[in-house]
């Protein structure tokens, strides 16, 4: 029997990492997506010197349209798992920002996500199996945690369970994990300064990833890991918006990012 493939987009580091490491370590193959070729092909041989595992590199650039194709190709041509991780965000504030960068942001936050399940699923629904995990943020649960990067991960969110409604009876899963602040370098590589936030408001990538994949195991579409974070996206849902948004803006440090 073929063995199964998990393909993975940014995952040099952080969550996809994580992603990368844990499905390895399951016994999939996989497929490396990110535009950093050193450090892909870094990963890569770790990986296959550890588990045996046959690692394929794609470097791409998911701002790219002809970079998103070729992954989408080989997308079509069958994967067991996509794991939509690649994103990013920008400091400063939107009116001043460089809007080719935040054109950027879009295409691989929202864009990428898109093209890239849509090249994925029909070869999962014709085999009656598959799973899709797009990578979102609490962020895209409660506004206000930077206007652009926010709108970016709540159309993932939206986007993650319309279609789970669509797959129902397909054997083809879609979630959507909605993390807290992590230990990684996203805001480090965002200029994003987090060095006065609370200590138990950081989740480790470990903790996300484990139960990330046994909530997936369970079937559920929107995965939030982190007791804090559960309540605080449950409070979010139950209080009015304009309270939501000033208690995101005191927490979340919604100024100074994009």
């Amino acid at each position: 029997m073929p063995r199964r493939v998990a393909l993975i987009t940014g995952p040099t580091s952080g969550i996809g990492e994580g992603f990368a490491r844990r499905y390895a370590a399951d016994g999939y193959d996989l497929v490396l997506v990110s535009r950093d070729a050193d450090k892909l092909n870094e990963l890569a041989a770790e990986l296959r010197d550890e588990g045996g595992r046959a690692v394929e590199v794609l470097p791409a650039d998911l701002a790219e349209s002809a970079d998103r194709g070729k992954v989408a190709e080989r997308l079509a041509a069958g994967v067991d798992v996509l794991v939509n991780n690649a994103g990013f965000g920008t400091s400063g504030e939107f009116w001043t920002a460089d809007l080719a960068l935040l054109q950027s942001q879009l295409d691989v936050n929202v864009t990428a996500v898109m093209q890239l399940t849509r090249a994925a699923l029909p070869a999962m629904i014709d085999a009656g199996a598959g799973t899709v995990v797009n990578i979102a943020s609490v962020a895209g649960l409660l506004s206000g945690r930077g206007s652009t990067y926010s709108a970016s991960k709540a159309w993932v969110v939206s986007f993650t369970e319309g279609l789970a409604g669509g797959l129902s009876g397909t054997g083809v899963g879609i979630h959507v994990v909605c993390p807290g602040f992590v230990h990684t370098a996203f805001h480090q590589r965002a200029g994003i300064d987090m060095t006065s936030l609370p200590s138990f408001m950081w989740l480790d990538v470990d903790d996300v990833v484990r139960e990330s994949l046994a909530d997936i195991g369970r079937g559920k579409v929107v995965i939030i890991p982190g007791m804090q974070y559960k309540a605080i996206t449950t409070a979010g849902r139950m209080v009015p918006r304009n309270l939501a948004r000033a208690v995101t803006k005191a927490f979340g440090r919604g100024r100074g990012r994009t």
